[in-house]
């Protein structure tokens, strides 16, 4: 009686064992060479990230060994500016990109002039900040 029960069970579980252990974050020395050259920047954070970035990460990698020198640079560069936001951040920057996606296509172009715009003012106004603070 108890083995007809549960045989069923001890059938799957190798298969339940499989798919847990696939599920599990992959550790940063256990990605291949590939995959820790273009995610380089996250090498320090790369085991504490959830499971899910984990993932994505691992899914924009894929496409890293295909993208020109100049496409590499500038994917390392990002990844690296990603690499230092506060979780708090990440978020914001989450927010605003849901936020552009929905912005026409005719006048994404209108808001990126915006938002450049905003930046350098931004960067002017703590300039002169730091020029005052140094006088």
């Amino acid at each position: 009686m108890f083995t007809r029960k549960f045989l069923p069970a001890f059938l799957f579980l190798p298969l339940l064992i499989g798919s847990l252990a696939s599920a599990a974050p992959d550790s940063w020395q256990s990605l291949s060479a590939a995959q820790r050259e273009a995610l380089a920047p996250l090498a320090q954070q790369w085991d504490s990230l959830p499971e899910i970035q984990q993932q994505r990460l691992l899914k924009t990698a894929k496409q890293y060994p295909h993208l020109s020198h100049v496409e590499k640079q500038r994917f390392q560069e990002r990844l690296t500016v990603w690499s230092e936001l506060t979780p708090e951040q990440r978020e914001a920057a989450r927010e605003k990109y849901q936020a552009f996606k929905k912005v026409p296509a005719d006048k994404r172009e209108e808001v990126k002039q915006m938002i450049k715009q905003e930046q350098k003012q931004k960067a002017q106004r703590t300039d002169n900040t730091d020029t005052d603070t140094a006088n």
